[in-house]
């Protein structure tokens, strides 16, 4: 899979939905600011003539010469997408007709040709099988039923399902941050900093990363996709460099029980994503699904498995309907997280990849030696 962290990829669940139309209007409202490429995707099934779509075609497909082939438009004036595109503020448009057998080989020459450090806007569904972007927004036409068979396999990658109502989409959640496309969840993100770090023998919370703080770097890869983000600690001014609101223990001792406990109740946000201060490297992708499982299924608490069945609370959404269940453990002078599963709707769901802590000097300088080649 090829790997594209500063696209925005926009597919869409039929014809005619408006998939053009949020792009453009993304564009529009972040181009002023930022220079952003605009990238249109036509896959080819078959070279024989046909149109993949039905009719007598528009030539597009027969007119391929080789495998894939990629052009640049120039032209604000015309009615084709990739011209409202740049119109609309893209400063370079590009589209890739590709035969969809070489669409991986097409897609490694077109972000060459985007640049490999590039903002990009592209309209595909089937881009989506060869490349990870930054973000994958689907939209769907408000009461639609049926998807496309194009859709339909690409689905289960959409970070979110746009619904198009006539043509109009709330942008108020998209964001562009440190050059990485991604939508603010209507949700708190938690950073647990109060532990004693007694494993490590040095604050954790406070190890440097690539000359910066652990901490300011897990901040950063949280910033712009929480409506919130707070730190669960007992030291305010430790942390006043992040400018971030510093939640402290309602009792001080207690573990990191109360620490969650202390920051649901400063939260403003029914959903919370608890994650400890020792995880530098926070999957965006898996925490956003855990939220839509959380909102879909109503579960008071997600809790991911590893590979080794061991359960992540720390790296766990937490609704605020727990704190009935928190306060009742702490109350009887319980101390474990997991004393609370069994009072609350739990849903478990199998982690991906494996979940990186810093709990040991060995395990951090491991991670620096990786950070440090993966910075080369």
């Amino acid at each position: 899979m090829i790997k594209a962290d500063g696209m925005l990829l926009i597919g869409s669940a039929g014809t005619n939905v408006g998939k053009t139309e949020l792009a453009c209007a993304i564009l529009r409202e972040f181009s002023p600011n930022h220079d952003i490429v605009g990238i249109k995707i036509t896959t080819i099934e078959e070279k024989n003539g046909q149109c993949p779509r039905g009719g007598e075609g528009c030539g597009v497909c027969s007119s391929l010469q080789g495998d894939f082939c990629i052009t640049q438009e120039v032209d604000k004036s015309s009615d084709k997408d990739t011209s409202k595109l740049l119109s609309a503020g893209a400063s370079r448009v590009f589209w890739l007709r590709s035969v969809k057998s070489h669409l991986h080989e097409a897609s490694i020459a077109l972000l060459h040709a985007v640049g490999s450090d590039a903002v990009s806007i592209c309209e595909s569904n089937s881009l989506r099988h060869v490349v990870e972007p930054g973000f994958f927004l689907m939209v769907q036409r408000a009461g639609q039923q049926v998807w496309k068979k194009s859709a339909q396999e690409v689905k289960k990658y959409a970070d979110r399902i746009v619904i198009s109502d006539s043509g109009t989409f709330n942008l108020d959640l998209i964001r562009l941050v440190n050059h990485k496309w991604t939508l603010r969840e209507k949700a708190t993100a938690i950073i647990m900093a109060g532990g004693d770090s007694h494993r490590m023998g040095i604050d954790k919370s406070m190890l440097p990363v690539n000359g910066r703080p652990l901490i300011e770097r897990i901040y950063e890869q949280l910033r712009g996709s929480f409506e919130q983000v707070l730190i669960s600690a007992n030291d305010a001014a430790k942390f006043a460099f992040l400018g971030l609101a510093v939640v402290p223990d309602r009792v001080a001792g207690q573990g990191p029980l109360m620490g969650i406990a202390s920051a649901l109740n400063a939260s403003d946000n029914d959903l919370n994503f608890v994650v400890a201060c020792d995880i530098p490297r926070i999957e965006l992708r898996f925490a956003r699904r855990m939220l839509s499982e959380a909102a879909e299924r109503g579960a008071d608490i997600i809790l991911p498995v590893g590979g080794n069945g061991k359960h992540e609370p720390l790296f766990a959404v937490y609704r605020k309907s727990t704190l009935v269940a928190i306060d009742k453990v702490l109350s009887s002078g319980g101390r474990k997280i997991s004393d609370v599963f069994p009072l609350c709707t739990v849903k478990y769901i199998e982690m991906e990849g494996s979940l990186i802590n810093l709990n040991t000097a060995a395990e951090y300088e491991r991670f620096q030696e990786e950070a440090g080649h993966a910075n080369r």
